[in-house]
């Protein structure tokens, strides 16, 4: 039995292969986003569409219910390692395991949980690219069966760097050291539309790679490498010494960590309430345009 994964982005092809192997996981960490009456948007968890048809054998992974800290009142913030560890116990994960994370939205959710998963010291986590876009699209088996998998032993072991908080950002604005990027869409990035964070814009002298554009819009699969480097070095991610993204609430941001990592930047951080709670703060800075 192999304990490794191919690396930290994974085939759906190499998955159809491996379904069987007793120390895989496979959670599905879907989380749904809508609209609000206010026109913020409110998070459901994905569990009924995974329940109606999902990868055979997967798991469910609760990002909202089970994955975020409930004493926040700002959602999806990181949760005290014992939550964390028990959790991922509840799912199978843990000493012995290798996991796979998949998604039904460009992958954004399963890299949030994979970025988790690292920033408490796990490392045998993939996420599958395309997610559940891809598999359905290539005709792979899908099963509407339930599923769970034997309690693992998961042992948390924070590691520091990898999650920043509003005072690190105030202190990047002015190091000339730190690239901020903001993971929203051009559009919100330059203060347009719709406000759903409080006050619109971005976070001063950020740059801008949308989580979106490092996916293919059909195929939901990351862009080559080659192309995803360029679009990084295009905002000068290249030649600062940490890059810490950002978003609305953590979660787009940790795409674009992902593929930092993916690409061997190896000193980046997400800030964890983003612009949930920078926008909310008139004392902190924002520019629009």
């Amino acid at each position: 039995m192999t304990t490794t994964l191919p690396g930290q982005l994974v085939e759906t092809e190499w998955l159809a292969e491996h379904l069987g192997d007793a120390d895989l996981r496979v959670l599905e960490c879907t989380t749904i986003l809508r609209p609000g009456d206010d026109g913020r948007l409110r998070a459901e968890s994905g569990r009924p569409t995974y329940e109606a048809g999902h990868i055979p054998g997967s798991g469910f992974a609760d990002l909202p219910g089970d994955l975020s800290d409930r004493e926040s009142e700002l959602r999806f913030m990181m949760p005290p390692a014992e939550q964390f560890a028990e959790t991922m116990s509840s799912y199978g994960v843990g000493e012995g395991t290798r996991v796979v994370l998949y998604d039904r939205a460009g992958g954004m959710w399963a890299a949030r949980i994979w970025w988790m998963l690292r920033a408490f010291g796990f490392d045998e986590a993939a996420v599958l690219n395309g997610g559940w876009s891809k598999w359905v699209a290539e005709g792979q088996t899908t099963s509407d069966a339930a599923s769970a998998y034997p309690r693992g032993n998961f042992v948390a072991r924070p590691r520091e760097g990898l999650i920043a908080d509003r005072e690190e950002v105030l202190t990047a604005i002015e190091d000339g050291a730190t690239c901020i990027v903001n993971a929203l869409t051009e559009e919100q990035h330059r203060g347009e539309g719709a406000a759903r964070y409080g006050r619109a814009g971005r976070i001063t002298g950020s740059v801008n790679v949308p989580a979106n554009s490092l996916v293919d819009p059909e195929t939901k699969a990351y862009h080559p490498l080659e192309e995803l480097r360029s679009r990084f070095a295009s905002v000068g991610a290249d030649t600062a010494e940490r890059v810490i993204a950002y978003c609305g609430g953590g979660i787009a941001a940790s795409s674009d960590a992902f593929v930092l990592t993916l690409l061997g930047y190896e000193n980046v951080a997400i800030y964890d309430a983003s612009l949930s709670e920078w926008a909310a703060d008139e004392s902190l800075p924002m520019e629009v345009g």
